[in-house]
C-alpha cells in the first residue's frame, strides 16, 4: 500500500462523535491522537468524547429507542443486510484501516473484515426468526402467551484487539432485536468502528439508532451511562479486572450483562495426536492476531513422549515468520499494541526463564520506532512460571509437559479462566471425555480456530457471562414475557 492510498483512506474516516445520525464535536472541542503502532506515526486526531457527551448519546439512543423497537423485523433484517453488502464493497478499505490503527498483517485484518461481515448477515437473518409460545396451562383455566421484546438502550464497550469484529458482533444482535446503541470503542483503536458508522448510514439506519463516543477517559464516560436507569443493556469485552468494576457498577441498576473477559486457553496435544495437524493447529491459535486475542493459546500442555519433537517443529515455523509493517507483503507478525504489551511478553519471558524454560528462539523486544517483539518458543515451562497464570497477548508459545490424561485435564484446569482449550488427539472416545472435562465456554477438537458468527462465542469462570453469535446471540438482547388470558365459561 503506498502512502498515497492510506492518507486518502484516512480523509474518509470521520473524526467527530456520531450521535443522534450526526457526527459532531465533542465538548470544548477536545481531541486525542490515533497512531500506527508499527512506526508511532499519528494516522488521524479525532474527538475526545466527555461524560456530557456520553449522555447526549444515551439521550439520542433512548429517543430513538420506541420507534426502532415497533420497526417490522423485516425492515431491520434489510437494513442490517445492506450493512453486510456494504461491508464487502469496502472490504479493502476496512481492511488496510485495521491494519494501520492496530498493526496486524493485511492477511488478518481480511480475516476479520470477513469475521466481523458475517455477523451482520447471521442477524439479519435471525431478525425475523423472533418467535414466542401459545397453549392452554395446565389446568386448563387460560391461555398463555409467552412473546419476547427488546431489552432496550444497550451500552457497548468493545476492545483494541478486533475493532471492526467486536462492534458488528455486539451490535448486529442488539440491531436485529429491536434495541438502540451506544458505542464506546477503544481509544486505541476507533477509526475501524467509525468508518463501519458510515456504512449503515448508507444502508438505511436511523438516526439515533447506533451512536458512537470516543474517549481518553473510559471510566468517565462510561459511569454516568452505566448509572442512567434509562439504560438496560451492558456488553463488554476486555480484561477480568475491568469486568469486575463494570459488573458491580451494573448491579446498581440490575442492568442485563454480557461479559467477555479474558482468558488462558490451553492447547492439549495428547500422545496419539496427528502432529501435523497439531503444529498447523499451533501456530493458528498461538500467532492469529500477533497473539493478541482472547482465544490465543496460552499454555501448550504437551505429552512428554512427543515434547521434543513438537518443539523442534513449532521451533522450526516459528523462527521463518516475517516480522514487519502488517501493510508489506507476507508479513506475518506485526507490532504489539503499545510500549506496555512489549513490556510485559519481556516480564514474562524473563520469568519463565528464572523458573528453568529454554528460549528455542525469539525472546526479545526488537529495536525500533514501532513496538515489536520478537515471535518466541519456550520448551519446558514448569509450573510456577507466570506465563502460565498470566495471559499473555503476544506472540509467545510456552510448552510444558504431562504424563497422562489426568494430568494434561488437571494442568488444563488449573486457571481461573475459562474461556476456550484446543484438544489434539485421534482418540475418538478421549475427544469426547475431554469435552465434559476441560472447563472452557468452548473448545477446539482438531482445530486452532473456534470462532464463527453462527455459532455461540462465550466463557466460564471468570472468563465471562452470556454469549455473542449463534442462536443464543439475540437472546441476549430479548426480555421474555408470560401474559396470561384466562379462559372464559
Amino acid at each position: 500500500m503506498s502512502a498515497e492510498q492510506e492518507s486518502e483512506l484516512m480523509n474518509r474516516v470521520p473524526t467527530g462523535l456520531f450521535i443522534g445520525g450526526q457526527w459532531v464535536q465533542a465538548e470544548g472541542g477536545k481531541t486525542f491522537d490515533v497512531h500506527d503502532p508499527s512506526t508511532n506515526a499519528v494516522i488521524r486526531t479525532i474527538a475526545d468524547g466527555s461524560p456530557a457527551d456520553g449522555m447526549r448519546a444515551l439521550d439520542a439512543a433512548v429517543a430513538a429507542q420506541d420507534a426502532w423497537a415497533a420497526t417490522p423485523p423485516r425492515t431491520r433484517s434489510d437494513i442490517l443486510r445492506r450493512a453486510f453488502d456494504l461491508v464487502q464493497q469496502h472490504k479493502e478499505d476496512l481492511t488496510l484501516l485495521m491494519t494501520l490503527e492496530m498493526g496486524k498483517p493485511l492477511a488478518e485484518s481480511r480475516g476479520e473484515v470477513a469475521y466481523g461481515g458475517e455477523f451482520l448477515r447471521w442477524f439479519s437473518e435471525e431478525a425475523v426468526r423472533i418467535g414466542g409460545r401459545y397453549g392452554l396451562n395446565p389446568e386448563g383455566t387460560g391461555h398463555m402467551i409467552v412473546s419476547q421484546h427488546p431489552v432496550g438502550p444497550s451500552f457497548f464497550i468493545t476492545p483494541w484487539n478486533f475493532p471492526f469484529a467486536m462492534a458488528t458482533r455486539k451490535i448486529a444482535p442488539a440491531l436485529a432485536a429491536g434495541c438502540t446503541v451506544v458505542v464506546k470503542p477503544a481509544a486505541l483503536t476507533p477509526l475501524s468502528t467509525m468508518f463501519f458508522a458510515t456504512l449503515l448510514q448508507e444502508a438505511g439506519l436511523p438516526d439515533g439508532v447506533v451512536n458512537i463516543v470516543s474517549t481518553t477517559t473510559s471510566s468517565k464516560v462510561s459511569g454516568p451511562i452505566i448509572a442512567d436507569p434509562r439504560l438496560r443493556k451492558l456488553s463488554f469485552t476486555g480484561s477480568t479486572e475491568v469486568g469486575r468494576k463494570l459488573i458491580a457498577q451494573a448491579a446498581e441498576g440490575v442492568l442485563r450483562v454480557s461479559m467477555e473477559l479474558g482468558g488462558n486457553a490451553p492447547f492439549v496435544v495428547f500422545e496419539d495426536a496427528d502432529l501435523d495437524k497439531a503444529v498447523d493447529g499451533a501456530m493458528i491459535a498461538k500467532f492469529r492476531n500477533i497473539g493478541q486475542a482472547c482465544t490465543a493459546a496460552n499454555r501448550f500442555i504437551v505429552h512428554e513422549s512427543i515434547a521434543e519433537e513438537f518443539a523442534n517443529r513449532v521451533t522450526a515455523k516459528v523462527t521463518a515468520m516475517k516480522i514487519g509493517r502488517g501493510t508489506e507483503a507476507d508479513v506475518q507478525i506485526g507490532p504489539l499494541i503499545d510500549g506496555d504489551a512489549v513490556a510485559k511478553a519481556s516480564e514474562l519471558v524473563a520469568d519463565a526463564v528464572g523458573h528453568g524454560a529454554t528460549v528455542r528462539t525469539g525472546g526479545s523486544a526488537i529495536e525500533s520506532d514501532g513496538t515489536f517483539f520478537e515471535p518466541t518458543v519456550l520448551a519446558g515451562v514448569p509450573v510456577g512460571a507466570a506465563i502460565l497464570r498470566e495471559e499473555i497477548f503476544g506472540p509467545v508459545l510456552a510448552i510444558a509437559t504431562f504424563r497422562d490424561e489426568d494430568e494434561a485435564v488437571r494442568l488444563a484446569n488449573n486457571t481461573e479462566f475459562g474461556l476456550v482449550s484446543y484438544v489434539f488427539t485421534q482418540d475418538l472416545a478421549r475427544g469426547h471425555r475431554m469435552i465434559d472435562r476441560l472447563e472452557s465456554g468452548m473448545m477446539g477438537l482438531n482445530v486452532g480456530v473456534v470462532s464463527n458468527a453462527a455459532a455461540p462465542f462465550g466463557g466460564i469462570k471468570q472468563s465471562g457471562m452470556g454469549r455473542e453469535g449463534g442462536l443464543e446471540g439475540i437472546a441476549e438482547y430479548l426480555s421474555t414475557k408470560y401474559t396470561l388470558i384466562p379462559v372464559e365459561p
